[in-house]
């Protein structure tokens, strides 16, 4: 399909987050996902085994002090400080906020993980869903029953939301021209991938559910912590998974309040069809 057909919405301009924007020091996200790509390529030549680079990766990515020792520590360099001062060197520019907002971070808040992600962490966070991307692409395109799960803070806030649950979650009606989550729901279903408004599904109990009742592919949009935790949700279910992180973080969680927020159309495209990435082809 091409995107040049559809009436995108009017917010085209680079947005900035609470602690990351993809935007970069660029007007496009374009060059975050050349940066992306190219990482994930040089990592792979120091793994092939792209299954042994992301559990490495997911492993440490949860011990933070562990990656921040990575930047500074020269002795014997292994896998894991390559990757960090890698990731470092390539993604710096979109995490410039992290430190600030961590600085200032109450510390009522120290019980929420999410909001107390390190740079680091979330370096390696987009690295962890670019190979996601790649592992899963083929086997979510064969799943008999495609859902995405797509964040309300994507909706137009300047009207009135017409959206209601019917079936899993609520479903958006297309009432606004300038709401990403009725273009984003328009090309998932012309690639045959239900849409939901992620808003009361407990997906923690409803994924084994379906999985038992069909073969599920599930594609996520969210926050970089929050699509990371939904990604190994599915993978600890063994549901076949692909991601889009948003372009910045900038709801209530992070800013007290919703600001407009938007995510690669381009890039969902691809990873639907399986395009413009080097997808791995896995067999069991």
């Amino acid at each position: 399909m091409n995107l040049m057909k559809i009436n995108l919405p009017t917010l085209d301009e680079p947005v900035q987050g609470k602690t990351y924007s993809l935007y970069g020091n660029s007007k496009t996200t374009a060059d975050y996902d050349h940066q992306i790509r190219e990482l994930a390529d040089i990592c792979l030549q120091k793994c092939p085994d792209i299954q042994e680079l992301l559990s490495q990766i997911q492993k440490a990515s949860t011990l933070k002090r562990l990656l921040r020792k990575q930047l500074t520590h020269q002795d014997a360099p292994s896998l894991l400080h390559f990757i960090v001062n890698t990731a470092h060197t390539m993604l710096a520019q979109y995490t410039v906020n992290v430190q600030n907002h961590l600085q200032h971070l109450s510390i009522l808040k120290f019980w929420d993980r999410i909001l107390f992600t390190s740079e680091e962490q979330y370096h390696l966070y987009m690295l962890e869903i670019e190979l996601v991307n790649r592992i899963f692409a083929q086997s979510f395109q064969h799943a008999n029953q495609k859902l995405a799960f797509l964040p309300h803070c994507l909706r137009d806030f300047s009207g009135h939301c017409r959206s209601a649950k019917d079936g899993l979650d609520y479903v958006c009606r297309g009432c606004s021209p300038k709401c990403f989550i009725s273009h984003i729901s328009k090309i998932l279903k012309q690639h045959d991938v239900v849409p939901y408004i992620w808003m009361t599904a407990r997906l923690q109990s409803l994924l084994p559910k379906l999985q038992k009742e069909s073969s599920l592919g599930v594609l996520g949009i969210a926050c970089l912590p929050e699509l990371v935790r939904g990604i190994r949700l599915c993978m600890h279910f063994k549901i076949p998974v692909i991601g889009i992180p948003l372009n910045a973080n900038r709801c209530l969680r992070w800013m007290g309040a919703f600001y407009p927020n938007s995510v690669n159309l381009e890039q969902l495209e691809e990873v639907l069809g399986g395009k413009a990435r080097k997808i791995v082809q896995i067999t069991t």
